[in-house]
């Protein structure tokens, strides 16, 4: 019999899993219908009581330190579907619903849909513009004011001005998981990133059984050279480590892969080579430590719970929340390059090879 009216009055399109161009998952699993042949609901049936949209755009570990949010959201509003905009959806949690990519086709959907809630977290004029334009019943963070980015209310402010004025940056003393929250209009309590470690997709690693893995992530973006390590720091770390019985485990991308094929013939520490992002986050998940500047490795590591040893020298260290998992290392010597992307000084060459050895030392112990 073909489908009626009657049938299509039965559909229950405020479900989570009802898509309206292709089957949903319990009828692809199970062949369940919105209503059973008997006349009962479907058992999978959850009704979205309520939309909210997330704006964050940024860098991918920028995006990873931003989903704690989506732990209180599903506390304190629970039938909630997330819809969340990003640069780079493949690293969103699984819990996200509706999951976008930055692009003219996604613009086109958002401007369709009516939100109860919307937390734009950019103050990126194209994420302002974005937020200002679409519908939202409560609009929360930044939106576009006479061509200019501005906090929509009070829980903006704090975030707003730490960005336009050094001397306010650093004397803040806010975590950015705070930070976000507070624009949100929520209280941070210590919720963590969420993140996948990949550990289903079926990598294999050649890697000792019985070290400790120790990774070495050397890099940190080809603008922001003011935070990079030396070359040669990497390579008496790495053969600190190998005598002491600890696996080093150069990580990099591809800008890093000369570097690190040239620290991995002069100390002997293990180089795999350079992966796609999910394998490359399955690779750090191997490791027991990792060391790194302030770069994505850093958030993935944390979104993993690894320990840490941070290496900061241009940012207020109060902006990293590294929950109990390591220790932020400075220069000895006082910075003057705060963010900014190269240090005359080289301030870098005063975070002591010794004292980041003694620091994993004591993390792998405790």
């Amino acid at each position: 019999m073909p489908p009626t009216a009657a049938a299509l009055a039965s559909l229950k399109m405020d479900c989570r899993f009802f898509k309206g161009w292709v089957p949903c998952l319990p009828h692809k699993q199970h062949g369940v219908h919105c209503v059973q042949p008997d006349g009962t609901p479907c058992p999978s049936y959850n009704r979205v009581v309520e939309r909210i949209l997330i704006i964050k755009l940024g860098a991918i570990g920028d995006v990873i330190r931003t989903t704690p949010l989506l732990h209180a959201l599903h506390r304190i509003r629970p039938g909630a579907q997330v819809w969340w905009l990003t640069l780079t959806p493949e690293v969103l949690p699984s819990d996200v619903d509706v999951p976008l990519p930055f692009t003219t086709q996604s613009m086109e959907v958002l401007h369709a849909v009516p939100f109860d809630l919307l937390i734009n977290l950019d103050k990126d004029r194209e994420a302002c513009a974005l937020a200002f334009s679409l519908s939202a019943a409560v609009k929360k963070g930044f939106i576009l004011r006479d061509g200019i980015p501005a906090p929509v209310d009070e829980d903006a402010v704090h975030k707003f001005m730490t960005g336009l004025f050094d001397d306010v940056n650093k004397a803040n003393t806010k975590s950015y998981p705070q930070e976000i929250f507070e624009i949100a209009g929520l209280t941070f309590h210590g919720e963590r990133y969420i993140l996948d470690s990949h550990a289903t997709d079926g990598y294999q690693w050649k890697l000792p059984k019985r070290k400790k893995i120790v990774g070495l992530n050397t890099g940190c973006g080809g603008r922001w050279t003011s935070r990079l390590w030396a070359e040669k720091n990497w390579v008496a770390l790495a053969r600190r480590l190998k005598r002491a019985g600890v696996t080093p485990l150069l990580l990099g991308g591809e800008q890093e892969d000369a570097k690190n094929r040239r620290i991995a013939r002069r100390s002997g520490a293990l180089y795999l080579g350079h992966f796609p992002l999910p394998q490359f986050i399955n690779l750090v998940d191997q490791c027991d430590l990792v060391v790194t500047a302030v770069t994505m490795a850093m958030h993935i590591t944390i979104g993993l719970g690894k320990k840490i040893v941070l290496f900061n020298n241009i940012f207020n260290r109060h902006e990293f929340e590294l929950y109990g998992l390591g220790e932020i290392l400075e220069p000895d010597v006082p910075c003057t390059c705060y963010f900014s992307p190269v240090c005359p000084n080289n301030c870098m060459q005063y975070i002591r090879v010794g004292k980041v050895f003694d620091t994993c030392r004591q993390l792998l112990t405790s």
